[in-house]
């Protein structure tokens, strides 16, 4: 049986991810584990892995994009909102991000090491 093999993520490609989510704060994205991490003025809202982007699941969001795609990103990850050709609607995008981002929890300050 054949291994499915998986592309890495492009910078073009979370490049124009963040170019498209023009208008919800400060975009940026951060490499990991293959993939990278998206967030908006410093909240984690999206991943975007083998080129494609997936919205972390709030119900603000699912009333937002109506017919729901669902897909884990990586193998073992919990479901989230997979965007397909949407991503080209800056307005749409952008939308969504400022909905997910308003129900996510900020993220709690790190902690200080003591030395």
């Amino acid at each position: 049986m054949k291994r499915k093999e998986t592309k890495a993520c492009t910078q073009k490609y979370v490049d124009y991810v963040v170019e498209q989510i023009n208008n919800a704060g400060l975009i940026e994205g951060k490499k990991m584990f293959g993939g990278y991490s998206m967030y908006s003025d410093g909240i984690l809202f999206a991943l975007i892995c083998d080129n494609k982007i997936f919205v972390k699941p709030t119900e603000g969001g699912r009333k937002f994009i109506k017919d729901v795609v669902e897909a884990p990103a990586f193998k073992g990850a919990k479901l989230s909102f997979l965007i397909g050709d949407k991503i080209e609607d800056r307005e749409w995008i952008s939308t969504l991000v400022r909905i997910t981002r308003e129900e996510l929890p900020v993220p709690k300050p790190k902690k200080k090491s003591k030395k």
